[in-house]
C-alpha cells in the first residue's frame, strides 16, 4: 500500500517557545511514524511578526513593503530550523527549507503578494529520501529573486498550496483551538464545534472575521479541491473536516456566527449627483490596492448624495487620503470616519432554500436595540454593521435565535 502524503501547518501560537517547538516535534515525528510522508509548513514563534512591524515603525513611520518583507519573512525561517533540529534529536531525519528554496514563485505585490507558481522537485525529491520537509509558511520569492510575504494568516495558503503541489491526502490545520466552531468561543462560551463544513461556508466566515483560517487559503482550497483538518496542536481529536459541499449541510440554515471589529466607515459627502462619479471613487481607491467591502448610497433629495463604505482599519489611513483627493475632484463634500463599527455576519448554506432569514436576523437585532447602519447580503450569508460596543451582545443573540449552541433544541 502507498503512503499517504500529509501536509501539516502550525501557527504562531503552536510554536511559540521551546517546549511547543518540541510539542510538534513529537506529533510530526509520530505521523511520520505511522508510514507517512510528512510536510510541515511553519509560522514565526509567537508573535514574532507583530514585533518586527513594530520595530519597523519604530524606525520610520511609513516602511518600504518591500524592506517590510525582507525584515518579516525572517521570522518563519528560525522556526524552520529549530524544529529540524527538534526533529533530529527525535531520530529522524528532516530537512528545512525557505520559500525561496521550494520555488515558490509570487507576484510583485509585496506584504500581499499572490503565488504564480510552486516548483514541487525538491519538495518531492526529498520525501523520497524519507526526510521530513519543512517550510517556511508566509513567504515567496519574485522572478526578480525579491522577497515577499503572502499576508496575514499566509502560512495556511503556503499549506494549501503545497498540499495541492505534491497531491496530498489531507491538509492539516494544526492550531490552539480544536477546530471551526459555530462563533467565537470567547464571545459564546456554548459555542458548538463543527465536524464537517463547505469549502463556501468557511471562505464566508474567514472572510467576515472568524481568524482561524487566511480566506485565500480557503478561496485555493475551494478551486483545486484540497481537503482540509482544522485541528488542534495540543490534542489528537477530531477536529473540523473542510470539503465540498454535502447534502446534510442544507438541512442546517445557518452554520455559524462571525464578527469583524477591524473595519472602519468610511463617507463622502455630498457627492453630486451625475452618473459617473459613484465609479470614479471605486476606481480610485481600486488603484490604491484598497478592499472595499460594503457600500452604501443615499438616495438623492438635493442633488448630492452622502457615499458611504467599509474597509479595513489597516487601510484607513491610506482610503482616507484616496477619498480626500477624489472628493476634490469630483467637487463633493467632507470625508468623515466611523472607526467605532462591527460587522456581525450570519452565514449558511441553508439559507439558499429557507426563506425569511434576514427578517429573523433583523427581528432579533431590533428586539436587542441594536441599530443596523449597513447591510449586505449574498446566497449564503448576511452582514450588518452595528455600533461596536454592541457587536458581542449582537453575536450572542444570533447564536441563540438559531439554535446553534451545544445543546441544540
Amino acid at each position: 500500500m502507498s503512503k499517504k502524503v500529509i501536509v501539516q501547518k502550525y501557527g504562531g501560537t503552536s510554536v511559540a517557545d521551546v517546549k511547543r517547538i518540541q510539542n510538534v516535534a513529537r506529533r510530526v515525528v509520530k505521523t511520520k511514524r505511522q508510514g507517512n510522508k510528512v510536510v510541515v509548513v511553519v509560522s514565526a514563534l509567537g508573535d514574532t511578526t507583530d514585533n518586527l512591524i513594530d520595530l519597523a515603525h519604530k524606525i520610520t513611520y511609513n516602511p518600504s513593503d518591500r524592506e517590510l518583507d525582507m525584515l518579516i519573512s525572517t521570522g518563519e525561517q528560525v522556526s524552520c530550523a529549530l524544529l529540524a533540529m527538534a526533529i533530529h534529536k527525535l531520530g529522524e531525519d528532516a530537512i528545512s527549507f525557505t520559500g525561496a528554496q521550494v520555488g515558490i514563485i509570487t507576484d510583485t505585490s509585496y506584504t500581499k503578494a499572490r503565488i504564480i507558481d510552486i516548483n514541487a522537485k525538491r519538495i518531492l525529491d526529498e520525501l523520497k529520501d524519507n526526510r521530513i520537509v519543512i517550510v517556511a509558511g508566509f513567504q515567496g520569492i519574485t522572478l526578480n529573486q525579491d522577497i515577499t510575504t503572502l499576508g496575514r494568516g499566509g502560512s495556511n495558503l503556503t499549506a494549501v498550496a503545497i498540499a495541492r503541489v505534491v497531491k496530498a491526502d489531507i491538509c492539516e490545520m494544526c492550531t490552539d483551538v480544536e477546530g471551526v466552531f459555530t462563533a467565537d468561543p470567547r464571545i459564546v462560551p456554548d459555542a458548538r464545534k463543527i465536524d464537517k463544513i463547505s469549502y463556501e461556508e468557511m471562505f464566508e466566515l474567514a472572510s467576515l472575521g472568524s481568524q482561524i483560517l487566511q480566506p485565500r487559503s480557503i478561496e485555493f482550497a475551494m478551486k483545486f479541491n484540497v481537503p482540509i483538518h482544522v485541528r488542534s496542536s495540543f490534542s489528537n481529536k477530531m477536529g473540523t473536516i473542510i470539503s465540498k459541499e454535502v447534502k446534510a449541510m442544507e438541512d442546517t440554515v445557518v452554520s455559524g456566527v462571525a464578527i469583524n471589529k477591524n473595519e472602519a466607515k468610511v463617507t463622502i459627502c455630498d457627492v453630486p449627483d451625475k452618473p459617473g462619479l459613484a465609479a470614479k471613487i471605486f476606481k480610485d481607491l481600486a488603484k490604491a490596492d484598497i478592499n472595499v467591502d460594503m457600500i452604501v448610497q443615499n438616495v438623492s433629495r438635493t442633488g448630492a448624495t452622502d457615499v458611504s463604505f467599509t474597509v479595513p482599519t489597516s487601510d484607513l489611513n491610506k482610503t482616507i487620503k484616496v477619498a480626500k483627493e477624489t472628493s476634490g475632484t469630483i467637487g463633493a463634500g467632507d470625508v468623515t470616519v466611523d472607526n467605532n463599527i462591527a460587522k456581525v455576519s450570519i452565514v449558511g448554506i441553508g439559507m439558499r432554500s429557507h426563506s425569511g432569514v434576514a427578517a429573523d436576523m433583523f427581528e432579533t437585532l431590533a428586539r436587542k436595540k441594536i441599530n443596523i447602519e449597513m447591510i449586505s447580503t449574498s446566497e449564503i450569508k448576511i452582514s450588518c454593521v452595528v455600533k461596536k460596543e454592541l457587536g458581542a451582545e449582537a453575536v450572542k443573540a444570533l447564536h441563540a435565535k438559531f439554535k446553534l449552541s451545544k445543546k441544540r433544541a
